[in-house]
Protein backbone atom coordinates (compact mmCIF):
# COMPACT_ATOMS: atom_id res chain seq x y z
CA UNK A 1 0.00 0.00 0.00
CA UNK A 2 1.25 3.48 -1.00
CA UNK A 3 0.61 6.53 1.09
CA UNK A 4 -0.31 9.36 -0.37
CA UNK A 5 0.03 12.73 1.04
CA UNK A 6 -2.89 14.78 1.25
CA UNK A 7 -4.57 11.81 2.34
CA UNK A 8 -2.15 12.01 5.29
CA UNK A 9 -2.59 15.27 5.70
CA UNK A 10 -6.24 15.06 6.53
CA UNK A 11 -5.51 12.47 8.92
CA UNK A 12 -2.93 14.86 10.38
CA UNK A 13 -5.73 17.56 10.86
CA UNK A 14 -8.24 15.34 11.82
CA UNK A 15 -6.30 13.73 14.96
CA UNK A 16 -5.55 17.38 15.77
CA UNK A 17 -9.24 18.60 16.17
CA UNK A 18 -10.38 15.45 17.46
CA UNK A 19 -7.50 15.09 20.39
CA UNK A 20 -6.50 18.82 20.97
CA UNK A 21 -9.99 20.99 20.37
CA UNK A 22 -11.92 18.28 21.69
CA UNK A 23 -13.98 17.87 18.45
CA UNK A 24 -16.03 14.52 17.60
CA UNK A 25 -14.69 11.99 15.77
CA UNK A 26 -17.97 11.86 13.83
CA UNK A 27 -18.32 15.32 13.02
CA UNK A 28 -14.54 15.62 11.67
CA UNK A 29 -14.71 12.79 9.94
CA UNK A 30 -17.97 14.32 8.08
CA UNK A 31 -16.03 17.02 7.22
CA UNK A 32 -12.77 15.53 5.95
CA UNK A 33 -14.64 13.36 3.95
CA UNK A 34 -15.97 16.92 1.99
CA UNK A 35 -12.26 18.08 1.57
CA UNK A 36 -11.48 17.40 -1.78
CA UNK A 37 -13.89 15.99 -4.27
CA UNK A 38 -11.91 14.19 -6.31
CA UNK A 39 -11.52 11.37 -3.87
CA UNK A 40 -12.82 8.23 -4.58
CA UNK A 41 -14.71 6.12 -2.20
CA UNK A 42 -11.10 4.22 -1.39
CA UNK A 43 -9.81 7.35 -0.71
CA UNK A 44 -12.62 7.97 1.58
CA UNK A 45 -12.34 5.03 3.57
CA UNK A 46 -8.63 5.33 3.92
CA UNK A 47 -9.41 8.81 5.98
CA UNK A 48 -12.05 7.59 7.76
CA UNK A 49 -10.59 4.15 8.73
CA UNK A 50 -7.35 5.49 10.12
CA UNK A 51 -8.51 8.36 11.82
CA UNK A 52 -10.40 6.06 13.93
CA UNK A 53 -8.38 3.38 13.83
CA UNK A 54 -5.52 5.85 15.26
CA UNK A 55 -7.97 7.46 17.49
CA UNK A 56 -9.16 3.79 18.69
CA UNK A 57 -5.48 2.81 20.22
CA UNK A 58 -4.33 6.25 21.16
CA UNK A 59 -2.66 5.41 24.39
CA UNK A 60 -0.70 2.51 23.03
CA UNK A 61 0.25 4.29 19.96
CA UNK A 62 1.27 6.95 22.05
CA UNK A 63 2.88 5.07 24.17
CA UNK A 64 4.60 3.45 21.77
CA UNK A 65 5.55 6.56 19.79
CA UNK A 66 7.11 7.92 23.43
CA UNK A 67 4.66 11.07 23.10
CA UNK A 68 2.47 12.72 25.74
CA UNK A 69 -0.38 15.14 25.51
CA UNK A 70 -1.30 17.46 23.81
CA UNK A 71 0.12 16.16 20.62
CA UNK A 72 1.87 18.60 18.47
CA UNK A 73 1.93 18.02 14.98
CA UNK A 74 5.62 16.13 14.88
CA UNK A 75 4.22 14.07 17.84
CA UNK A 76 0.98 13.26 15.44
CA UNK A 77 3.15 12.14 12.73
CA UNK A 78 5.12 9.66 15.11
CA UNK A 79 1.66 8.01 16.10
CA UNK A 80 0.78 8.03 12.37
CA UNK A 81 4.05 6.53 11.69
CA UNK A 82 3.98 3.21 14.52
CA UNK A 83 -0.02 3.11 13.10
CA UNK A 84 1.98 2.35 9.73
CA UNK A 85 4.43 0.54 10.68
CA UNK A 86 1.92 -2.05 12.53
CA UNK A 87 -0.05 -2.13 9.49
CA UNK A 88 3.17 -3.39 7.59
CA UNK A 89 3.05 -0.57 5.66
CA UNK A 90 6.41 1.14 3.89
CA UNK A 91 7.32 4.56 4.94
CA UNK A 92 8.09 7.09 2.02
CA UNK A 93 11.23 9.29 2.11
CA UNK A 94 9.42 12.43 3.94
CA UNK A 95 10.88 14.48 6.64
CA UNK A 96 8.24 14.01 8.74
CA UNK A 97 9.60 9.67 8.81
CA UNK A 98 13.29 10.28 8.87
CA UNK A 99 14.54 8.12 12.01
CA UNK A 100 11.33 6.42 12.61
CA UNK A 101 12.92 3.33 14.64
CA UNK A 102 10.79 0.81 12.78
CA UNK A 103 12.01 -2.80 14.80
CA UNK A 104 11.91 -0.69 18.33
CA UNK A 105 8.20 -0.12 17.19
CA UNK A 106 7.25 -3.69 17.09
CA UNK A 107 9.64 -4.89 20.06
CA UNK A 108 7.52 -2.15 22.33
CA UNK A 109 4.42 -3.45 20.99
CA UNK A 110 4.75 -6.82 21.69
CA UNK A 111 5.95 -5.76 25.16
CA UNK A 112 3.06 -4.09 25.71
CA UNK A 113 0.23 -5.96 24.12
CA UNK A 114 0.85 -8.27 27.85
CA UNK A 115 -1.36 -5.17 29.41
CA UNK A 116 -4.68 -4.91 28.84
CA UNK A 117 -5.14 -0.96 29.26
CA UNK A 118 -2.53 -0.31 26.97
CA UNK A 119 -3.41 -3.74 24.22
CA UNK A 120 -7.22 -2.58 24.40
CA UNK A 121 -6.34 1.35 24.85
CA UNK A 122 -8.58 2.72 27.73
CA UNK A 123 -7.69 5.36 30.73
CA UNK A 124 -6.77 3.81 33.96
CA UNK A 125 -10.45 4.26 35.90
CA UNK A 126 -12.43 2.88 32.66
CA UNK A 127 -10.26 -0.14 32.91
CA UNK A 128 -10.37 -0.65 36.74
CA UNK A 129 -14.29 0.11 36.45
CA UNK A 130 -14.77 -2.30 33.70
CA UNK A 131 -13.05 -5.33 35.70
CA UNK A 132 -14.55 -4.31 39.10
CA UNK A 133 -17.96 -4.43 37.86
CA UNK A 134 -18.16 -7.49 34.90
CA UNK A 135 -14.97 -9.27 36.12
CA UNK A 136 -11.75 -9.74 34.66
CA UNK A 137 -12.64 -12.54 32.09
CA UNK A 138 -15.60 -10.99 30.83
CA UNK A 139 -14.32 -7.34 31.01
CA UNK A 140 -11.42 -8.68 28.85
CA UNK A 141 -13.52 -9.86 26.41
CA UNK A 142 -15.72 -6.72 26.14
CA UNK A 143 -12.79 -4.85 25.53
CA UNK A 144 -11.26 -6.48 22.99
CA UNK A 145 -15.14 -6.38 20.80
CA UNK A 146 -15.49 -2.76 21.57
CA UNK A 147 -12.18 -1.69 19.83
CA UNK A 148 -13.71 -3.79 16.59
CA UNK A 149 -15.54 -1.91 14.06
CA UNK A 150 -19.22 -1.95 13.95
CA UNK A 151 -20.83 -3.72 11.37
CA UNK A 152 -23.58 -1.09 9.25
CA UNK A 153 -27.17 -2.64 10.40
CA UNK A 154 -30.15 -1.35 8.86
CA UNK A 155 -33.78 -0.98 10.07
CA UNK A 156 -36.68 -1.89 7.89
CA UNK A 157 -39.26 1.05 8.06
CA UNK A 158 -42.63 -1.52 7.96
CA UNK A 159 -44.85 1.52 7.33
CA UNK A 160 -43.13 1.38 3.72
CA UNK A 161 -41.51 -1.72 2.79
CA UNK A 162 -40.50 -4.88 4.26
CA UNK A 163 -37.21 -6.92 4.52
CA UNK A 164 -37.19 -8.81 1.06
CA UNK A 165 -38.43 -5.71 -0.85
CA UNK A 166 -35.69 -3.42 0.68
CA UNK A 167 -32.84 -6.77 -0.02
CA UNK A 168 -34.21 -6.22 -3.58
CA UNK A 169 -34.14 -2.02 -4.26
CA UNK A 170 -30.28 -1.82 -2.44
CA UNK A 171 -29.02 -4.51 -4.39
CA UNK A 172 -30.04 -2.73 -7.80
CA UNK A 173 -27.92 0.12 -6.00
CA UNK A 174 -25.13 -2.65 -5.63
CA UNK A 175 -25.67 -3.20 -1.98
CA UNK A 176 -25.18 -6.51 -0.54
CA UNK A 177 -27.67 -7.11 2.93
CA UNK A 178 -28.41 -10.14 4.71
CA UNK A 179 -31.02 -10.97 7.77
CA UNK A 180 -29.93 -11.28 11.29
CA UNK A 181 -31.55 -13.99 13.15
CA UNK A 182 -33.77 -12.64 15.83
CA UNK A 183 -33.86 -9.16 14.72
CA UNK A 184 -37.02 -8.95 12.56
CA UNK A 185 -37.06 -6.04 11.17
CA UNK A 186 -32.86 -6.10 10.94
CA UNK A 187 -30.39 -6.03 7.75
CA UNK A 188 -26.65 -6.23 8.19
CA UNK A 189 -24.51 -4.72 5.10
CA UNK A 190 -22.03 -7.34 3.48
CA UNK A 191 -19.53 -4.27 3.14
CA UNK A 192 -19.77 -0.89 4.25
CA UNK A 193 -21.44 1.65 1.84
CA UNK A 194 -22.68 5.00 1.98
CA UNK A 195 -26.07 3.81 2.28
CA UNK A 196 -27.41 7.83 2.90
CA UNK A 197 -26.42 8.37 -1.11
CA UNK A 198 -29.38 5.04 -1.88
CA UNK A 199 -32.64 6.04 -3.82
CA UNK A 200 -33.97 2.89 -0.51
CA UNK A 201 -33.11 5.71 1.92
CA UNK A 202 -34.46 8.94 0.80
CA UNK A 203 -37.83 7.15 0.32
CA UNK A 204 -37.65 6.34 3.68
CA UNK A 205 -37.22 2.61 3.51
CA UNK A 206 -35.07 2.07 6.04
CA UNK A 207 -32.74 4.07 8.83
CA UNK A 208 -29.23 3.09 10.12
CA UNK A 209 -30.20 1.66 13.58
CA UNK A 210 -27.50 -0.93 15.75
CA UNK A 211 -29.61 -4.33 16.09
CA UNK A 212 -29.35 -4.27 19.65
CA UNK A 213 -30.93 -0.53 19.94
CA UNK A 214 -33.61 -2.51 17.21
CA UNK A 215 -34.53 -4.69 20.15
CA UNK A 216 -36.03 -2.10 22.24
CA UNK A 217 -39.10 -0.88 20.82
CA UNK A 218 -40.16 -4.64 20.54
CA UNK A 219 -39.19 -4.95 24.54
CA UNK A 220 -41.80 -2.18 25.31
CA UNK A 221 -44.63 -4.46 23.75
CA UNK A 222 -46.30 -1.52 22.02
CA UNK A 223 -49.54 -2.71 20.14
CA UNK A 224 -51.28 -0.06 17.15
CA UNK A 225 -53.73 2.48 19.09
CA UNK A 226 -51.78 2.57 22.03
CA UNK A 227 -50.54 6.13 23.40
CA UNK A 228 -46.78 5.80 23.84
CA UNK A 229 -44.17 7.92 25.45
CA UNK A 230 -40.11 8.03 24.84
CA UNK A 231 -39.39 10.16 26.99
CA UNK A 232 -35.82 10.71 26.21
CA UNK A 233 -36.20 10.52 22.44
CA UNK A 234 -32.83 12.25 21.40
CA UNK A 235 -33.35 12.61 17.17
CA UNK A 236 -35.81 9.06 17.68
CA UNK A 237 -34.35 6.52 16.39
CA UNK A 238 -36.52 4.57 18.76
CA UNK A 239 -39.08 6.35 18.66
CA UNK A 240 -39.60 6.13 15.01
CA UNK A 241 -39.73 2.54 15.53
CA UNK A 242 -41.80 2.47 18.09
CA UNK A 243 -44.31 4.44 15.36
CA UNK A 244 -43.84 1.30 12.81
CA UNK A 245 -44.62 -0.79 15.31
CA UNK A 246 -47.72 1.10 15.66
CA UNK A 247 -48.62 0.99 12.10
CA UNK A 248 -48.92 5.06 12.37
CA UNK A 249 -51.93 4.25 14.82
CA UNK A 250 -52.40 5.54 18.27
CA UNK A 251 -50.18 8.47 19.50
CA UNK A 252 -46.32 8.55 20.17
CA UNK A 253 -45.26 11.48 22.53
CA UNK A 254 -41.35 12.00 21.93
CA UNK A 255 -39.72 13.91 24.74
CA UNK A 256 -36.52 15.12 24.92
CA UNK A 257 -34.49 18.38 26.65
CA UNK A 258 -33.38 19.55 23.48
CA UNK A 259 -35.54 21.08 20.76
CA UNK A 260 -32.62 20.68 17.97
CA UNK A 261 -33.01 16.89 18.25
CA UNK A 262 -36.39 16.74 18.52
CA UNK A 263 -36.26 18.84 15.11
CA UNK A 264 -34.18 16.41 13.66
CA UNK A 265 -36.35 13.86 14.48
CA UNK A 266 -39.15 15.79 12.68
CA UNK A 267 -37.41 15.90 9.21
CA UNK A 268 -37.05 12.01 9.48
CA UNK A 269 -40.52 11.32 10.32
CA UNK A 270 -41.27 12.58 7.53
CA UNK A 271 -39.19 10.66 5.28
CA UNK A 272 -40.53 7.73 7.29
CA UNK A 273 -44.17 8.34 6.21
CA UNK A 274 -44.89 8.84 10.04
CA UNK A 275 -47.63 10.89 11.19
CA UNK A 276 -48.67 9.55 14.65
CA UNK A 277 -45.61 11.98 16.71
CA UNK A 278 -46.17 14.68 18.57
CA UNK A 279 -43.08 16.58 20.16
CA UNK A 280 -42.92 17.99 23.31
CA UNK A 281 -39.70 19.61 25.01
CA UNK A 282 -38.90 19.30 28.47
CA UNK A 283 -38.00 22.81 29.06
CA UNK A 284 -40.01 22.13 33.19
CA UNK A 285 -41.79 19.87 35.03
CA UNK A 286 -45.10 20.83 33.69
CA UNK A 287 -45.13 18.77 30.47
CA UNK A 288 -44.48 16.02 32.25
CA UNK A 289 -47.45 16.11 35.00
CA UNK A 290 -49.64 16.92 32.34
CA UNK A 291 -48.71 12.94 31.47
CA UNK A 292 -48.96 11.99 34.85
CA UNK A 293 -50.79 8.32 34.58
CA UNK A 294 -52.02 8.77 31.19
CA UNK A 295 -49.25 6.47 29.25
CA UNK A 296 -49.86 3.16 27.99
CA UNK A 297 -46.08 2.49 27.18
CA UNK A 298 -42.99 4.48 28.43
CA UNK A 299 -39.75 4.08 27.26
CA UNK A 300 -37.15 5.76 29.23
CA UNK A 301 -33.58 5.26 27.04
CA UNK A 302 -31.49 6.74 29.77
CA UNK A 303 -28.64 8.93 29.40
CA UNK A 304 -25.57 7.03 30.46
CA UNK A 305 -21.75 6.39 29.73
CA UNK A 306 -22.12 4.69 27.05
CA UNK A 307 -19.58 2.54 27.20
CA UNK A 308 -21.52 -0.20 25.39
CA UNK A 309 -20.98 1.69 21.93
CA UNK A 310 -17.51 2.38 21.86
CA UNK A 311 -16.91 0.77 18.72
CA UNK A 312 -18.95 3.45 17.33
CA UNK A 313 -17.79 6.08 19.11
CA UNK A 314 -13.79 5.59 19.95
CA UNK A 315 -13.34 9.20 20.95
CA UNK A 316 -16.39 9.10 24.16
CA UNK A 317 -13.63 6.69 26.13
CA UNK A 318 -11.19 9.93 26.26
CA UNK A 319 -13.69 12.60 26.57
CA UNK A 320 -15.35 10.43 29.35
CA UNK A 321 -14.44 11.33 32.89
CA UNK A 322 -15.26 9.10 36.32
CA UNK A 323 -17.26 12.19 37.84
CA UNK A 324 -19.27 12.19 34.64
CA UNK A 325 -20.53 8.25 35.65
CA UNK A 326 -21.31 9.36 39.02
CA UNK A 327 -23.70 12.25 38.54
CA UNK A 328 -24.88 10.24 35.62
CA UNK A 329 -26.09 7.52 37.91
CA UNK A 330 -27.55 10.16 40.13
CA UNK A 331 -29.50 11.33 36.65
CA UNK A 332 -30.55 7.95 35.87
CA UNK A 333 -32.76 7.58 39.07
CA UNK A 334 -34.43 11.19 38.97
CA UNK A 335 -35.56 10.17 35.68
CA UNK A 336 -37.03 6.70 36.65
CA UNK A 337 -38.51 8.02 39.68
CA UNK A 338 -39.74 11.33 37.62
CA UNK A 339 -41.07 10.04 34.58
CA UNK A 340 -42.31 6.46 35.73
CA UNK A 341 -45.48 8.42 37.31
CA UNK A 342 -46.66 8.87 33.07
CA UNK A 343 -47.45 5.23 33.06
CA UNK A 344 -50.94 4.22 34.23
CA UNK A 345 -52.05 1.41 36.54
CA UNK A 346 -51.25 -1.82 34.27
CA UNK A 347 -49.50 0.05 31.77
CA UNK A 348 -45.78 -1.03 30.69
CA UNK A 349 -42.55 0.78 30.75
CA UNK A 350 -38.77 -0.04 29.79
CA UNK A 351 -35.70 1.48 30.84
CA UNK A 352 -32.37 1.14 28.61
CA UNK A 353 -29.18 2.01 28.50
CA UNK A 354 -26.35 1.32 26.21
CA UNK A 355 -24.01 0.69 29.21
CA UNK A 356 -22.57 -2.49 30.18
CA UNK A 357 -21.84 -1.63 33.88
CA UNK A 358 -24.79 -3.09 36.45
CA UNK A 359 -24.50 -0.31 38.42
CA UNK A 360 -25.80 1.35 35.28
CA UNK A 361 -28.54 -1.14 34.60
CA UNK A 362 -29.62 -3.80 36.51
CA UNK A 363 -28.40 -2.15 39.93
CA UNK A 364 -30.45 1.19 38.93
CA UNK A 365 -33.95 -1.05 38.49
CA UNK A 366 -33.55 -2.45 42.33
CA UNK A 367 -32.87 0.68 43.59
CA UNK A 368 -36.35 1.92 41.57
CA UNK A 369 -38.23 -1.09 43.39
CA UNK A 370 -37.77 -0.53 46.43
CA UNK A 371 -38.45 3.78 46.21
CA UNK A 372 -41.30 5.41 47.01
CA UNK A 373 -42.08 5.58 42.96
CA UNK A 374 -41.52 2.11 42.77
CA UNK A 375 -43.42 0.27 44.87
CA UNK A 376 -46.57 0.53 42.34
CA UNK A 377 -44.12 -1.42 40.18
CA UNK A 378 -43.85 -5.20 39.02
CA UNK A 379 -40.28 -6.36 37.35
CA UNK A 380 -41.48 -8.16 34.24
CA UNK A 381 -37.97 -9.05 32.59
CA UNK A 382 -34.72 -7.55 31.68
CA UNK A 383 -32.28 -8.30 28.51
CA UNK A 384 -28.45 -7.56 29.44
CA UNK A 385 -25.93 -7.51 25.71
CA UNK A 386 -22.69 -7.58 25.83
CA UNK A 387 -20.94 -6.96 22.58
CA UNK A 388 -18.39 -10.15 22.64
CA UNK A 389 -21.60 -12.60 23.27
CA UNK A 390 -24.20 -10.77 20.31
CA UNK A 391 -21.68 -9.03 17.89
CA UNK A 392 -23.63 -5.81 18.31
CA UNK A 393 -23.71 -3.05 21.01
CA UNK A 394 -23.44 -3.64 24.32
CA UNK A 395 -26.96 -2.67 26.22
CA UNK A 396 -29.84 -3.03 28.40
CA UNK A 397 -33.21 -2.97 29.13
CA UNK A 398 -35.85 -3.95 31.81
CA UNK A 399 -39.70 -4.09 31.20
CA UNK A 400 -41.47 -3.45 34.02
CA UNK A 401 -45.58 -2.93 34.73
CA UNK A 402 -47.55 -0.97 36.91
CA UNK A 403 -49.63 -2.26 39.21
CA UNK A 404 -53.28 -2.32 38.56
Amino acid sequence: MRLHRNLCFAVIDGLHQIFNEGEYADKVIQKLLKRDKRWGSRDRGFVAETVYEIVRYKRLYAEIADVKEPFDRDNLWRIFAVWATLKGIKLPDWKYFTDTPTRKIKGRFDELSKIRKFRESVPDWIDELGEKELGDTEWTKELAKQNEQADVILRVNTLKTNKEDLQLKLQSENIETESLPNHPSALKLKERANVFMTEAFKDGWFEVQDASSQLVADFLDVKPGMKVVDVCAGAGGKTLHIAALMENKGQVISMDIYESKLKKLKIRARRNGVHNIEMKVIDSTKPIKKLHGKADRLLIDAPCSGLGVLRRNPDAKWKLQPEFVESIKQTQQEVLEQYSKMVKPGGKMVYATCSVLPSENQEQIDKFLTSEAGKEFNFVKDKKILAHKSGFDGFYMALLEKKN
